[in-house]
């Protein structure tokens, strides 16, 4: 069997609102999703409703206008023959689908797909729902043996340094705050470079704004105003007036390190190396409500529609990492899929890496040995923001956008992944 090349025709989204308070609030996204869908499709005319033979959606909370499949799809307009799937790899799920697209087109099972990712979260991390003996978490999974606790056998593969005793040792169950602590300790992290990198990463997103940069990849939608009470919950009954929501919520242009440096750490977490607590929630990405979407399609139907595709799928791949550094999870994801796309990495010429925190971006980088000049040229998650399932479809769409920009090659598109892991998609741009 012969395997067949994709392309990433091209992707748009919905600006990113602050989750559980801003702008999407009184907004049913599945109905956002069929709107940035409606748009993918409408402003590539050569490509037929019929055409799209399946849709995954990325989703981590998998909940209320979420709980049913091919929704979007339907709201949309799309035949109900198309398939539809929904997939969870926490942070990395639309990513995920974007890759299971790619693999059913690479082996023919369809010429043509879409990957989205959608998320709604709150004001914090983390879900609710029913708690009982049977459904709640168990304690077994802290039970590790001698291979969960020890090294990786290949570890010096992907890291410089050796992972402390202290990490090795610790519970294997953390925050994802605690995670990024534990990452600044064993890289020995200032507050001080932390605070810096989400001050460039603010600005970069302002300035990128204000140069008309976004404006192919972020879509504007219509949505109702959220009316809040005098503690910030949503008034449901409320009817706010319809508002134009075109540009991601979080962005706060103009920071400096006085006033950075005048924030708290984020409370319940701790040093296991006795170090200072570097994290707070200006260097750690939002929460974050959104809608992202790509189109692929088998390159030869591409060329045959006389599409002019934003890039070529080069290679992808997942990788482990312990759960209490997750953080570094790009280092192993993005070294397996430069062997995947049969390049190396100093040959990758744009980035755009989630940053989750930049506890985790910094070091992650320095294992990659990428310059950090390449990376996030626009800016990034700390200002963008971080709607969970919807980030990875994003990063994809925004790497490619800017290889065409910047009129060059190879752009690598990757994010950690809660419980250890990381994500990576390599894009190369078409002649």
């Amino acid at each position: 069997m012969q395997i067949r090349k994709v392309v990433l025709v091209d992707g748009v989204r919905s600006a990113f609102a602050r989750g559980g308070r801003g702008k999407l609030t009184a907004t049913r996204l599945d109905e956002v999703g069929a709107q940035v869908l409606r748009v993918l499709l409408d402003r590539n005319t050569a490509v037929s409703d019929g055409m799209v033979e399946d849709i995954g959606i990325g989703n981590v909370a998998g909940r209320s206008e979420f709980s049913y499949l091919g929704n979007v799809q339907r709201i949309a307009g799309l035949p109900l023959e198309a398939c539809s799937f929904h997939s969870n790899r926490q942070c990395g799920s639309s990513m995920e689908t974007l890759h299971r697209i790619s693999m059913a087109i690479m082996v023919g099972q369809i010429d043509c797909g879409v990957a989205m990712g959608i998320e709604r979260m709150g004001r914090a991390l983390g879900g609710g729902g029913d708690s009982s003996r049977i459904t709640r978490m168990t304690e077994k999974i802290n039970e590790l043996n001698d291979v969960q606790r020890a090294p990786a056998p290949d570890h010096d593969q992907y890291f410089s340094r050796p992972f402390p005793d202290y990490i090795l040792e610790s519970p294997w169950l953390q925050s994802m705050v605690q995670t990024a602590q534990n990452v600044a300790d064993v890289y020995e992290l200032t507050r001080e470079a932390l605070d810096r990198f989400a001050i460039e990463s603010h600005d970069k997103v302002h300035a990128a704004y204000e140069a008309g940069v976004y404006r192919d990849e972020v879509i504007p939608l219509e949505v109702e105003e959220p009316v809040f009470d005098d503690e910030g919950r949503w008034l449901e009954e409320e009817r706010g007036e319809m508002v134009l929501f075109d540009r991601d919520e979080c962005v706060r242009p103009g920071g400096t390190l006085e006033k950075l440096g005048g924030m708290k750490p984020i409370r319940g977490v701790k040093s296991y190396a006795g170090g200072e607590l570097n994290i707070t929630a200006a260097n750690a990405c939002p929460t974050n409500d959104g809608v992202s979407s790509a189109l692929l399609m088998a390159e030869d139907k591409a060329i045959e529609l006389g599409l002019t595709p934003l890039a070529r799928i080069a290679g992808f791949a997942v990788g482990g990492v312990k759960p209490q550094l997750m953080g570094l999870g790009p280092v192993v994801s993005s070294k397996k899929a430069f062997a995947n796309a049969g390049i190396t990495a100093d040959q990758i010429d744009r980035v755009e890496f989630n940053e989750a925190f930049a506890a985790q971006v910094i070091p992650s980088l320095q294992e990659l040995a990428i310059p950090a000049e390449r990376v996030n040229v626009n800016g990034g998650s700390l200002a963008i923001g971080h709607p969970l399932g919807a980030t990875g479809a994003r990063l994809v769409t925004t790497v490619a956008m800017e290889l065409r920009r910047s009129n060059t090659r190879y752009g690598l598109a990757t994010q950690c992944i809660g419980a250890g892991m990381g994500i990576s998609t390599v894009v190369e741009r078409m002649d």
